[in-house]
């Protein structure tokens, strides 16, 4: 009797001492949650409910992956290529992605400066890992992608952010840049197109970025997907830079995880060593998989993005109809960042009401920093029908309100 109340007595310290534990971590509690899965995880709880509701929240293709890459993923599973690769990579998707950057950019990559991941995000990781200490800043855009400034803070290190305004067609600003810059500015983060803007940065901007003498770090992970002007890589003009790349976005091949990092030569045996330690090497069938993509599937990126286009002109003209201010209009990726400032002064509000009156997922431009707030990002990555009458549901639920 006495060993179990003290077995009982020794199971509630525990609990007591699991209520009270902290993370030894302070800069996770920095951290904010990435709010466009919040609504899209409240929405799948609605379906489950019954309701139907149109996702126009989520950064993901709806097109299925080309059936050149479907045939060489069940190919690989035959072959039994279930293996360990390289911890760079497949030799031969990496000569594959230089190849590629030699064919859309005119330079020259070197496969062994080259490291295949499991998405784009583990790159990231891997690069700010790489270049921060707990005294380095990083320069992002404010708004900017969401999970930039976590990654910075996951790192140790501080996220310094450079406003964008409309005034400046929410393009970075090179001097307010140049200001931010200090002898701890570890890295500048620069995303072109741009989410969630859609915007290209131009070669003027990309030129004079690359001579401030400090890393870059540009996530080129929307190549492929522009509609007006043309995607210039930085590497066109600087070899001293970390260029984020990979299938999800222009292949559609979100849930294959296949991304890839570019960097310096100088730094490739302590990114080999980070990407051993932390995740051995991507999926041998992914690989496979991104090989039979970049040789065979270009076809495929076009009939996508056409379709992307008309989506997104259709998606312009209805929320100007409907009362969005969109005073630059996005070149690229598959997203239209609206001024919502006639309908709310809380973003994060309004995507919510929106989702649970009129049925449609849409992401608070909060989400992507403090500029973004009286925003919200609409994606076009859903059919035209779907776009029709998730902004035709938008359109009833603002007119009840009264505007």
């Amino acid at each position: 009797m006495l060993q179990k109340q003290a077995e009982k007595n020794y199971l509630c310290s525990l609990t007591d001492k699991r209520k009270t534990m902290k993370h030894t971590n302070p800069q996770v509690e920095q951290m904010t949650s990435f709010i466009v899965m919040d609504v899209l995880e409240r929405a799948n709880e609605l379906q489950k409910q019954g309701v139907d509701v149109i996702h126009l929240e989520v950064g993901e293709p709806d097109f299925d992956v080309p059936v050149c890459v479907a045939e060489a993923a069940k190919a690989a599973y035959d072959r039994h290529l279930t293996h360990y690769t390289h911890s760079l990579g497949n030799p031969e998707l990496r000569r594959e992605i230089a190849a590629f950057y030699q064919r859309e950019y005119g330079v020259t990559v070197d496969p062994d400066c080259i490291v295949v991941t499991s998405g784009s995000s583990p790159s990231i990781l891997l690069v700010l890992m790489l270049l921060c200490n707990s005294d380095s800043e990083v320069i992002l855009s404010n708004p900017g992608y969401a999970c930039y400034r976590n990654f910075v803070l996951a790192a140790q290190a501080k996220p310094v952010l450079v406003p964008l305004s409309e005034e400046n067609g929410l393009q970075y600003d090179i001097e307010a840049i140049r200001k931010c810059v200090t002898p701890y500015t570890a890295g500048i983060f620069i995303n072109s197109p741009m989410n969630p803007t859609g915007m290209l940065l131009d070669e003027n901007f990309l030129k004079s970025v690359a001579s401030l003498g400090v890393p870059i770090i540009s996530d080129e992970i929307y190549h492929g997907l522009v509609y007006e002007g043309r995607a210039h890589s930085i590497l066109e003009y600087t070899d001293k830079a970390f260029v984020l790349n990979g299938f999800s976005k222009r292949f559609a091949m979100t849930g294959l995880r296949l991304g890839y990092l570019i960097a310096p030569k100088s730094c490739m045996r302590s990114l080999q060593k980070l990407q051993q330690n932390l995740f051995i090497c991507a999926s041998s069938i992914a690989q496979q998989a991104g090989i039979a993509a970049l040789r065979q599937a270009d076809s495929d990126v076009e009939r996508m993005k056409q379709i992307y286009d008309e989506r997104r002109r259709y998606m312009i003209t209805r929320l100007r109809e409907m009362g969005f201010e969109i005073k630059v209009e996005p070149q690229g990726a598959f997203y239209i960042f609206a001024n919502a400032r006639k309908f709310t002064t809380d973003s994060y509000r309004f995507a919510f009401d929106v989702l649970e009156h009129a049925h449609v997922g849409i992401t608070p431009g909060v989400d992507f920093g403090t500029g973004g707030e009286r925003y919200v990002r609409f994606s076009y990555a859903n059919s035209l029908e779907n776009i029709k009458e998730g902004l035709d549901r938008i359109n009833r639920y603002l007119s009840r309100l009264g505007f």
